[in-house]
């Protein structure tokens, strides 16, 4: 029987220090039985607890792979599923705010990858003969398990155009979702003419597209995008440029089609990090991605002499990422070390065996 749950109303009042001073407790009680995960977009007041960081996928691998009975991540619901397909039986994934979504996985849900996948057979013929549908790890549990079932893979951010070769040797088309951008970059990259890209709009019949756009297409992007990415605009990166003229500009593959192609450097969170770690010392940079990772970036390379700096002139950062607070993480912790577990992750056996498939087919191909 499961120890009685304390209530998050004892914890809404804590200042972040007091919250602070609980979440130390709570670990140190806890010892190796939890790892705590932080994506790199987290907060900073929740980032310095982290036993690991890193990008969403390499966080649940490492989770996996450790012995801890609870895997607390501070990300959001797509992330925590993904800890939970890829984790142990015993292992059990945790968001301390279910609150904390991703603006764009919600822009792509079954119900409409489901219709759409019938209004494809009834424009061009069986979908499955003709499409792979590739799935950003950016969606839902249940968009990877449809990608499993239909043949299909699930893609991230650093290895998307390889996915693609893999998606084209089996079928000649691929439906993307939920991300245009990441999937318009990737298909240029591999030297697809932006007119064989079309968008499919899911509120429209057909996805706003006329057969023979769909016939023409060889990918069909979903009309999808990040909330933070879409604020970066060409122009933050030419007004950039005529100020610092040996100034060097790095994005992340969500930003659109003109950030990307007028950046030096496009890539994943890590590709950045790392990216601009390995850089020559007093280089100055532009990035394309959220607030609290170039802030923290910032910070880390300054004694180098390296100026970093965040693309937008307006504040930008991931409002649901930001949802997980001190205050919530306390909570959550304090109930582990009581013995209820709150705000459990647990994708349905089924659909996490389908999801699994995707998954595993990308590990491997990648």
């Amino acid at each position: 029987m499961q120890t009685a749950v304390i209530s998050f109303d004892h914890f809404n009042a804590l200042s972040d220090e007091q919250a602070r001073e609980r979440i130390l407790a709570a670990r140190a009680e806890l010892g190796r039985r939890v790892v705590l995960l932080c994506h790199h977009y987290q907060r900073a007041d929740v980032y310095r607890h982290a036993d690991l960081t890193g990008d969403s996928l390499k966080l649940s691998r490492l989770a996996a792979e450790s012995d801890a009975e609870y895997i607390v991540f501070c990300g959001v619901h797509f992330m925590a599923e993904v800890a939970d397909i890829l984790s142990r039986p015993a292992q059990i994934s945790i968001l301390p705010d279910l609150a904390a979504g991703c603006s764009m996985a919600d822009m792509a849900n079954l119900a409409k990858v489901a219709r759409c996948w019938r209004e494809l057979a009834a424009a061009v013929g069986d979908p499955d003969a003709l499409f792979t549908p590739v799935t950003y790890i950016n969606s839902g549990a249940d968009l990877k398990a449809f990608c499993g079932e239909h043949g299909g893979i699930v893609c991230t951010s650093s290895n998307a155009p390889k996915i693609l070769d893999w998606a084209f040797a089996r079928r000649e088309k691929v439906l993307f979702f939920p991300d245009q951008h990441l999937g318009r970059w990737s298909g240029h990259k591999m030297g697809i003419p932006l007119d064989e890209m079309q968008v499919w709009d899911p509120d429209l019949e057909n996805g706003g597209l006329s057969v023979e756009q769909i016939r023409r297409a060889r990918i069909l992007l979903w009309k999808g995008f990040c909330s933070v990415h879409q604020m970066f605009q060409a122009s933050h990166i030419q007004r950039f440029r005529e100020e610092h003229p040996d100034g060097l500009v790095i994005s992340h593959p969500e930003s659109n089609f003109d950030v990307c192609r007028l950046s030096d450097y496009v890539g994943s969170t890590e590709y950045i990090i790392q990216t601009i770690k390995a850089a020559p010392a007093n280089t100055r940079w532009l990035v394309g991605t959220e607030l609290n990772l170039v802030s923290r970036l910032a910070e880390e390379v300054k004694a180098e002499g390296k100026s970093v700096q965040f693309m937008a002139p307006m504040v930008c950062m991931c409002s649901t990422m930001g949802r997980i607070d001190p205050q919530h993480l306390a909570w959550c912790l304090e109930n582990l070390a009581e013995g209820a577990v709150v705000n459990r992750i647990s994708v349905p056996a089924h659909e996490a065996a389908l999801a699994k498939v995707a998954l595993e087919r990308m590990l491997e191909a990648s």
